[in-house]
């Protein structure tokens, strides 16, 4: 039988200084291997470099790590930023992994982060052509995995190679997700039949964004069966965090937003070029630096979160499954959460929550 639900695991684990950093990659060892044990589907792993904003900066050796002290859990990327990316060692890097991981392996990509600009530069990149980039990687990075010999000759890689050894596990290679934070990529990855991963969407927000790559899987070509098991793993991302009272995990929560919005609007401000400008359309109160760090945070609150007791957050869930949600990803570690509390709030959802839906 099939589940309801799909729970995914995802880390967008923040460490506050150098000092803490060896620590903290231990402890987001310890809870991404717990979340097998949990009864999660899945770890998502997220990518930042240069503040600590994602501790371990690159995610495809952490994952490797992963892979070898679990056994059935499947590991994904939200997202791997491919601009900043060659394309032949990604795709040899991802090939071994899934060897490793004897394909458990799901490939979530993106251009870039929309907001860190510091990110680029300090590849000597700037973002104007992250779109462009990302997607030749991608090309390459595909064909590396499928054909033999490759020939490449594009604006960014002029490649030769006569094969890419070993190949990937799955064949012909791992699910390619694809991040979603507008309405029309929604609709544009469900007509090229990709599996989506969604920003902290509004609950609100959320039916029409699956109506939308319903749309866009009719039109894909995939039969029926295709079609249904995209939809059913189209994912949206959501704070998550359970304690033994209501008070007690809005306390929670809403103290290590708070560290997380400050360290994240500081490191943008202090570090990102003068020329940059975020698109407006990709600002909301969470990411905008002209409200304050309190009314951002109870914006995520009230939009992008599920916390409180496992019965109040079962409930949440059960909100997102009637709004047509068969995939979530739970952001349990964020920054300044400490590690017990994180480890109790996944012991308690594995428990208390996810049997509601298997």
């Amino acid at each position: 039988m099939l589940p309801r639900m799909r729970f995914g695991w995802l880390t967008l684990g923040l460490s506050p200084s150098a000092e803490r950093d060896y620590a903290a990659i231990h402890e987001q060892v310890e809870q991404a291997c717990f979340a097998e044990a949990a009864g999660f589907d899945s770890v998502w792993l997220t990518e930042h470099n240069f503040t600590g904003e994602s501790i371990y900066c690159d995610p495809i050796p952490f994952a490797a790590v992963v892979a070898a002290r679990t056994s059935r859990i499947r590991i994904g990327f939200a997202v791997i930023q491919l601009a900043l990316r060659h394309p032949i060692r990604l795709a040899t890097e991802l090939a071994l992994l899934d060897n490793l991981s004897d394909g458990r392996l799901d490939v979530g990509v993106g251009h870039g982060t929309n907001f860190n600009e510091y990110e680029f530069v300090g590849y000597g990149l700037r973002s104007d052509d992250s779109r462009a980039r990302m997607e030749e990687t991608l090309e390459v990075m595909v064909r590396a995995w499928t054909e033999a010999p490759l020939v490449h000759e594009g604006k960014f890689y002029q490649l030769r190679l006569p094969e890419l050894r070993p190949r990937p596990r799955q064949r012909p290679h791992p699910p390619i997700w694809r991040s979603a934070s507008s309405a029309g990529s929604v609709r544009e990855w469900g007509r090229l039949g990709a599996p989506i991963l969604m920003a902290r969407v509004p609950l609100a927000r959320v039916p029409d964004r699956l109506a939308l790559y319903e749309a866009g899987l009719a039109e894909s070509g995939r039969d029926a069966a295709g079609r249904r098991w995209l939809r059913d793993r189209a994912a949206v991302w959501r704070f998550v965090h359970v304690a033994s009272s209501q008070r007690r995990a809005e306390d929670e929560l809403a103290a290590a937003l708070l560290e997380t919005r400050r360290h994240m609007v500081h490191a943008r401000a202090t570090h990102n070029p003068a020329d940059f400008q975020v698109e407006a359309s990709r600002v909301n109160p969470w990411n905008d630096p002209r409200v304050s760090h309190e009314d951002g945070v109870r914006y995520s609150l009230e939009t992008a979160a599920l916390y409180g007791t496992p019965e109040r957050v079962a409930d949440q869930v059960a909100e997102m499954e009637d709004a047509g949600v068969r995939h979530i990803l739970c952001q349990m570690s964020c920054g300044h959460l400490p590690h017990a509390t994180i480890m109790e709030s996944m012991r308690s959802f594995g428990e208390r929550v996810m049997p509601r839906f298997r």
